[in-house]
C-alpha cells in the first residue's frame, strides 16, 4: 500500500489524521475536499484497523458515494470498502427503515413514492376534499408538506401550531394541515414513503424507539457527513442522535456553498457546529486546485462582502489565466448568440471538446435562448434538469408493474396500469373501486381482491380477475427469480413490450428502445456486487432494484464521456468543474433574483449562489447580461446586476461590456468602463476583425451582440423624508421621485396586470420604464 499520507498538503494531513473526537472541515471550492474525506476513511480502516461496517459516511448524489468507496478501495488496496455504510442520507436511512419497518408500522416491502408520485395522491386527496384548485394546487400543497417535514413537523404538530395555521390562513389555504393528515394516511395504507419521509421517518424511527437508536449508535463508531452546510433540520438532528454515544463525528462542507435553503437546508447546521460539540477539531482547506488565479480573486471579493460566514481565504498555486470576460448583449437572444459563437471559436482556436463547455443561469426559463443558439450552430448539448430516463412514460409504465409486484398496496402504481394496456377496467370501473376503498377503510388492491362482493357487472369483473391472477402469479415469482428473470416475464405476460413493438413509428420506436434500455440496467442490477451485510449477500431481488432507481439523482444518470455541452441552473452546478463557464443573465430582478433580496440572509445566499457559479471553472470564465429580456411575456428593460460592482477591476475585461455602466466597483477599485470600447479603432478599443474571429464574415457594422452603452445615471439624493407609496393605481400624468434617477413624469402606462411597467420622462436622466413590482416610487402629485 503507497503512502497515502505524502499526496496531502499540511492542513489535508491534519484532518486525516485525527482520530477520535467531533471534527469539522471547511473545505473551500476546489480544495480536495473528496479526497481528504476518502483518505480519512482509508486511515480509519488501515491504520487503526476499524471495522469497515463501523464506519457511516453520508453525502448528497449516489455519485458521490461510489467514487468515495472507489477511492477508499484503490487506497487500501483490497474490497474491504464494499462493507462501508456510504451512500446518500436518502438510500442508507431507506436501507435502514427497510430492515426496522416493523417498528413504525410499514412493511418491509413499502414502495418509496417520486415526486409525481406524491403529487399525484394529494392530487386525489384535494379531489376528495373538494377545495377550490384556485388555492390548493397539488405543488404547492407538496411543498408546504415538504417542508413541514424537513422540519420533523407532522401532520397533529401542524394543526395544532397556531402560527402555521396563521400563515396558512393568510394565505386563503387554512385546510393545509387536514390535506397533511389525509395525504399522510394514503401514503401508510399504501404502505408508501415519499423522500421527505425518509428522513422524517428515519427520525421518528431513532427518537421513538430506544432499541434501535442504542442498536445504530454502537454500529456507527465513526460518522462522516459531505456537504454539511447543505443539511437541513431533519439531517441534523439524525445526525446528533445517531452520533450521541461515541461523538466521533466529521462534517466537512463550505458554509460559502450554502445555497439551498429553498430545500429547508439551513446555513446555520454548520457555522454552529463548533457550538454542538465540545472540544472541536477546526480545520480549513484553503488551497484551491481547479481554478486560475483570476477566476479565484474574483470569487474570493465576491464571497468577502457576505457578513455571515466562517472567515477563509482561498489561493492557489495555480497560473494567472486569462481575465474573466464581462459580456453585454442588447437582448437575450444575442446572449445565446454570443455564447453559441464563443464556443465554437474556442473548440476551433483552443481544441476544446463540447464536453469541457458549461452555461449556467439563475432559472430554468433561461436555457431557451442558448438552445437555439447551439442547434442553429450544430453544437451538441445536454440539460440538466430535464426529463430523466426513469421519468418517461414508458419507462414508469413498466415500473409501476414492478412495483406492484414488490408492493401490491401501492394504489399509485395500481391507478396507473390497470387498464394499460387495454384490458376492460375503465375510469367508471376504478371510480367505483377507489369509492368502495374509502367507504370500507381498505385498500384498493382488497377491494380488486374481492371484486365480486362490489357488484361488477361480468365483463368487468372478469377483466379484474383476470388482472389479479396475473399480479398474484408474478408475486409468486417474488423469491424465486432475480429482478430481470422477473421483469422480463412482466414484460412478456401483461403485453406491454408487444404494444410497443407493434408501434413502428419513430416515437413508437424510440419508446421500445427506453423499455429495452430499462432491461438492461436491470441486468446489469443483478450482475453487479451488493453490500454483504443482514443477509443483504447477493441480493438481486426486484424490492433492491427498485428503492435504487428511486433514489437515483440527475448527475446520477449523467454520461460523463458524452461530449456535449452542459446547461444547467447554478443550483444543479454545485459540485461540478469545467474548462469553460458562462455564467448568463446577470441582471437585477434575475441574478440577483427578485424574490431573494428582502432581507440580508437572502441576498447572501444570491451571492454564495454566484460564488459557486464562479468556481464551477477551471480556465475561463464568462459573464454575460442583457440591457433586454423577455419574461413572463413582457420585453423587460435591465439594469446590470449589482454583483458585476462588486467585482475586483483589475482581474475583468470588460471590452464587451461597454461604458458608463458604473465608475467604481463596490470594492473600491477603479472600473473604467468608459469610451471607444466597440470603435474599430482607437485607444482602449477592441478590434473586431475577421482576424480576429474567423467565424465572423467582414462587416462595416458591429456585430449585433456588440452594443453602445447606455448613459450613466446621474446622481441623485433622495428626498430627506422618502417613503415608497402605493403605486398599484399608478395613472399617467402623475408626478413621482425614484431613489436613483430622480424626479420625473408618468407618460405611459403597460404591461401585465400581474407585472406592471411604468415608462418616466426623468428630469435629469431621460425616459426610462420602471418595473412597479421592484422599484421603490413616491408619488408626488
Amino acid at each position: 500500500m503507497r503512502n497515502y499520507l505524502d499526496e496531502l498538503n499540511e492542513p489535508q494531513r491534519e484532518a486525516v489524521l485525527h482520530k477520535d473526537g467531533p471534527i469539522i472541515i471547511i473545505a473551500g471550492a476546489g480544495s480536495g475536499k473528496t479526497k481528504v474525506l476518502t483518505t480519512r476513511i482509508a486511515h480509519l480502516m488501515g491504520a487503526h484497523g476499524i471495522d469497515a461496517f463501523n464506519i457511516l459516511a453520508l453525502t448528497f448524489t449516489n455519485k458521490a458515494a461510489k467514487e468515495m468507496k472507489e477511492r477508499v478501495e484503490k487506497v487500501l488496496g483490497n474490497s474491504e470498502a464494499r462493507n462501508l455504510y456510504i451512500g446518500t442520507f436518502h438510500s442508507v436511512f431507506a436501507r435502514i427503515l427497510r430492515a426496522e419497518a416493523n417498528k413504525i408500522g410499514y412493511p418491509n416491502n413499502f414502495t418509496i413514492y417520486d415526486t409525481d408520485d406524491a403529487k399525484s395522491v394529494i392530487k386525489t386527496v384535494l379531489a376528495e376534499l373538494e377545495l377550490d384548485p384556485a388555492y390548493y394546487k397539488p405543488n404547492t400543497v407538496y411543498n408546504r408538506i415538504s417542508s413541514a417535514k424537513n422540519s420533523l413537523i407532522g401532520p397533529a404538530e401542524y394543526i395544532n401550531d397556531p402560527t402555521i395555521q396563521q400563515e396558512d390562513a393568510r394565505a386563503n389555504r387554512p385546510m393545509i394541515g387536514q390535506i397533511y393528515a389525509a395525504y399522510a394516511n394514503r401514503c401508510f395504507k399504501n404502505g408508501a414513503m415519499d423522500f421527505d419521509d425518509l428522513l422524517f421517518k428515519m427520525y421518528i424511527l431513532l427518537k421513538n424507539h430506544p432499541d434501535a437508536l442504542s442498536k445504530y449508535q454502537r454500529k456507527f463508531k465513526y460518522i462522516m457527513v459531505d456537504e454539511y452546510q447543505d443539511t437541513n433540520t431533519s439531517q441534523y438532528e439524525i445526525m446528533k442522535l445517531l452520533g450521541a454515544m461515541h461523538e466521533n463525528i466529521c462534517v466537512v462542507g463550505d458554509d460559502a456553498q450554502s445555497i439551498y435553503s429553498f430545500r429547508g437546508a439551513t446555513i446555520e447546521n454548520i457555522l454552529q457546529f463548533e457550538k454542538d460539540y465540545d472540544d472541536v477539531k477546526v480545520v480549513k482547506l484553503e488551497q484551491n486546485y481547479r481554478s486560475t488565479k483570476s477566476i479565484l480573486s474574483v470569487a474570493n471579493e465576491i464571497i468577502g462582502n457576505n457578513k455571515n460566514q466562517i472567515p477563509k481565504k482561498l489561493w492557489t498555486d495555480n497560473t494567472p489565466g486569462d481575465k474573466i470576460k464581462l459580456v453585454r448583449t442588447a437582448t437575450d437572444n444575442e446572449e445565446g448568440k454570443y455564447v453559441a459563437d464563443t464556443i465554437q471559436e474556442e473548440k476551433l482556436r483552443n481544441h476544446y471538446f463540447n464536453k469541457e463547455f458549461a452555461i449556467l443561469y439563475r432559472t430554468n426559463a433561461q436555457s431557451r435562448a442558448y438552445e437555439e443558439s447551439l442547434r442553429r450552430m450544430n453544437i451538441a448539448y445536454r440539460i440538466y434538469g430535464g426529463l430523466s430516463f426513469y421519468q418517461r412514460k414508458e419507462v414508469k409504465d413498466f415500473i409501476a408493474y414492478l412495483r406492484l409486484v414488490v408492493n401490491p398496496q401501492d394504489e399509485e402504481a395500481l391507478k396507473r396500469i390497470i387498464n394499460y394496456p387495454t384490458r376492460g377496467i375503465g375510469k367508471t370501473s376504478m371510480d367505483r373501486a377507489v369509492l368502495a376503498a374509502n367507504e370500507n377503510n381498505i385498500t384498493l388492491w382488497e377491494v380488486l381482491t374481492s371484486a365480486a362482493t362490489f357488484g361488477y357487472k361480468a365483463g368487468t369483473l372478469e377483466a379484474i380477475n383476470n388482472f389479479v391472477l396475473m399480479i398474484k402469479m408474478f408475486q409468486s415469482e417474488l423469491q424465486k427469480k432475480n429482478a430481470y428473470d422477473l421483469a422480463i416475464i412482466v414484460g412478456k405476460s401483461t403485453g406491454i413490450v408487444k404494444e410497443l413493438f407493434n408501434d413502428k413509428t419513430t416515437e413508437g420506436l424510440a419508446r421500445y428502445e427506453n423499455t429495452q434500455e430499462l432491461l438492461n440496467s436491470i441486468k446489469e442490477f443483478t450482475e453487479t456486487p451488493m453490500n454483504e451485510e443482514d443477509g443483504e449477500v447477493g441480493d438481486k431481488s426486484l424490492g433492491s432494484y427498485l428503492q435504487q432507481i428511486t433514489l437515483l439523482t440527475d448527475t446520477d444518470n449523467d454520461k460523463e464521456d458524452a461530449d456535449s455541452v452542459k446547461l444547467m441552473t447554478i443550483h444543479a452546478a454545485k459540485g461540478l468543474e469545467f474548462s469553460c463557464v458562462f455564467v448568463g443573465g446577470l441582471e437585477e430582478t434575475l441574478f440577483p433574483n427578485a424574490m431573494s433580496i428582502n432581507t440580508r440572509e437572502e441576498l447572501e445566499e444570491e451571492r454564495r449562489l454566484f460564488y459557486v457559479a464562479i468556481t464551477r471553472a477551471k480556465k475561463k470564465l464568462w459573464l454575460t447580461y442583457a440591457n433586454a429580456r423577455y419574461r413572463f411575456g413582457q420585453l423587460q428593460q435591465n439594469e446590470p446586476s449589482r454583483f458585476i460592482d462588486e467585482m475586483p477591476g483589475d482581474f475583468i475585461d470588460r471590452s464587451f461590456a461597454g461604458g458608463g455602466i458604473r465608475n467604481q466597483g463596490g470594492n473600491g477599485h477603479s472600473n473604467n468602463w468608459g469610451g471607444g470600447a466597440f470603435d474599430k479603432t482607437g485607444a482602449g478599443g477592441t478590434s473586431y476583425k475577421t482576424a480576429d474571429n474567423p467565424f465572423k464574415k467582414e462587416e462595416k457594422s458591429r456585430p449585433a451582440y456588440l452594443i453602445p452603452a447606455r448613459p450613466q445615471a446621474k446622481e441623485h439624493t433622495p428626498t430627506a423624508d422618502f417613503a415608497a407609496s402605493d403605486t398599484s393605481n399608478l395613472q399617467p400624468g402623475q408626478k413621482v421621485e425614484h431613489q436613483k434617477f430622480g424626479f420625473g413624469d408618468v407618460i405611459k402606462m403597460e404591461g401585465a396586470a400581474h407585472n406592471p411597467i411604468a415608462t418616466v420622462q426623468f428630469e435629469l436622466n431621460g425616459e426610462k420604464k420602471i418595473m412597479l413590482n421592484y422599484a421603490k416610487l413616491r408619488i408626488v402629485e
